[in-house]
């Protein structure tokens, strides 16, 4: 199974690299696991595999059981007790009640940022967006996830809702342990002078100075939307003065001022 996908046509987009997934169901520290044999209700265990990668199992003892599939897992219980003469024919069932070996951190403009585990009902982008509380107001769309498979690490920029927009979600990464997704502030611009209210405003993909104004209600009446002055920052990091009109493209950090009427 690769990570492959086409680029949405955003230009802040770059696209989905192709990397070798490794298999999310095995178990690791920190799992916690049911084990029952069929027919020995003395030997049902509920424990947390420990850093040792280890359970500790009636009858048998120290049992090592990271990086098995579960499966795999009750292969290797039921060969312990065949060895030890406990059970003639076990049959071993194996349920993981929380996974805690696979986890993905979550940081930046997101309601609850920390660290999810990882399971088979939330693995992807989303899901581990939605276990976060989403992102806040002040989040950007796009949103960068770093991920590592087999030793190389790869960042990307996803914006989440073109692919709702598109319906295309081919981009709705699925994540292993360890990768994580980051959540910048989003860009803002800031209108001061003649307007109904002053501040800051999140930009808007394609926003104009005239969209822009009207989120600040608007010039008010001393105020006019002529000679509108903008001030930019440029790419060495100065700022300079530029003459706007209504319809011009709004950039992030912009200052718009708007001048009082001289009549």
């Amino acid at each position: 199974m690769t990570l492959s996908a086409a680029a949405l046509g955003q230009s802040r987009e770059t696209p989905l690299p192709t990397l070798q997934l490794q298999s999310r169901e095995t178990l690791g520290e920190g799992d916690s696991v049911r084990i029952t044999v069929f027919q020995n209700p003395d030997l049902t265990t509920e424990t947390r595999i420990s850093e040792r990668g280890t359970i500790t199992f009636p009858l048998v003892g120290e049992i090592s059981l990271t990086g098995l599939a579960p499966v795999d897992a009750e292969a290797r219980i039921a060969e312990k007790l065949i060895k030890g003469k406990f059970v003639l024919k076990p049959q071993v069932s194996l349920n993981v009640i929380r996974v805690r070996s696979r986890q993905v951190s979550v940081l930046g403009q997101v309601a609850r940022p920390g660290r999810y585990a990882l399971d088979d009902t939330s693995s992807n982008l989303t899901d581990i967006l939605a276990l976060a509380g989403g992102v806040s107001p002040t989040g950007d769309d796009n949103v960068t996830v770093m991920v590592r498979r087999n030793g190389k690490t790869a960042k990307m920029e996803i914006n989440v809702p073109s692919m709702y927009r598109t319906g295309d979600l081919s981009r709705n990464l699925e994540l292993e342990n360890g990768d994580t997704i980051f959540v910048q502030r989003a860009p803002v611009f800031y209108i001061y002078g003649e307007v109904q209210r002053a501040g800051s405003y999140r930009l808007e993909q394609a926003m104009t100075v005239m969209q822009a104004l009207s989120l600040g209600g608007g010039v008010t009446p001393r105020g006019t939307d002529r000679g509108l002055k903008i001030r930019r920052k440029t790419a060495d990091g100065t700022f300079r003065a530029v003459d706007a009109s209504l319809t011009d493209p709004v950039q992030p950090d912009d200052v718009i001022y708007v001048r009082e009427s001289l009549f």
